[in-house]
C-alpha cells in the first residue's frame, strides 16, 4: 500500500502548510507547472518525488522532469502529463496517448480546476487536483491524498489550503 501526495501548479509558490499534509505519505507526484527548481527540491527533501514539467516551467526544470510519465504503482498503470484536458475534452496528443498506453490512473494539471472523475470511455480514472499555488484563475487553493493498494485507488481526499492571493 503506498499513500500519494498529488499537487499541481504551484507556479513558484510553496504553502508551507501543505507540507505537514505529506507527512504521512509515501511519494510526492506533481502534475506539472512547478515553476523553480527550489520547489521541486524542497518536496524531494520531504518525500520521494515523481513530476512532470508544465508549460511555465524553466529549462532546467524541463531537463530534470520529463512532459510525460507512465509508471506502475503496485499494480496500477499511471499516465502523468501536464496538459491533458479532462473527460470528454481531452487534448488530442493526450488521448493518443492514453490509446497507446491504456493506463488505470492519468494525473494531470494545467487547468487548477480540481476533478474526481472516472472516464467510462476509456476505462481509467482521472484526477487533477487544480492547483496548490496563487497564480491563476482559482479561487480555492488545493491537493490530494490517496492510497494506491495493488489495483485499488481509494481514500481520496480533498484538501483545501484556503483561498488564491497573496
Amino acid at each position: 500500500m503506498i499513500r500519494i501526495g498529488l499537487l499541481s501548479d504551484t507556479h513558484g509558490h510553496l504553502d508551507e502548510k501543505l507540507l505537514s499534509h505529506f507527512e504521512e505519505c509515501d511519494e510526492i507526484w506533481h502534475a506539472g507547472d512547478i515553476g523553480e527548481t527550489g520547489i521541486a527540491n524542497k518536496l524531494r527533501s520531504l518525500r520521494p518525488l515523481r513530476a512532470v514539467h508544465g508549460n511555465i516551467d524553466e529549462k532546467n526544470l524541463s531537463a530534470v522532469y520529463p512532459e510525460q510519465q507512465v509508471f506502475h504503482c503496485e499494480e496500477v498503470k499511471v499516465l502523468m502529463r501536464h496538459i491533458a484536458g479532462y473527460p470528454g475534452k481531452y487534448n488530442p496528443l493526450a488521448l493518443k496517448e492514453f490509446q497507446l498506453h491504456n493506463p488505470d490512473l492519468v494525473i494531470a494539471g494545467h487547468s487548477h480546476i480540481l476533478r474526481i472523475m472516472y472516464d467510462e470511455k476509456n476505462k481509467f480514472l482521472f484526477l487533477n487536483p487544480g492547483a496548490a499555488g496563487h497564480q491563476g484563475m482559482h479561487l480555492e487553493r488545493t491537493i490530494l491524498r490517496f492510497t494506491i493498494d495493488g489495483k485499488q485507488i481509494r481514500n481520496a481526499e480533498v484538501i483545501e489550503l484556503g483561498k488564491r492571493g497573496r
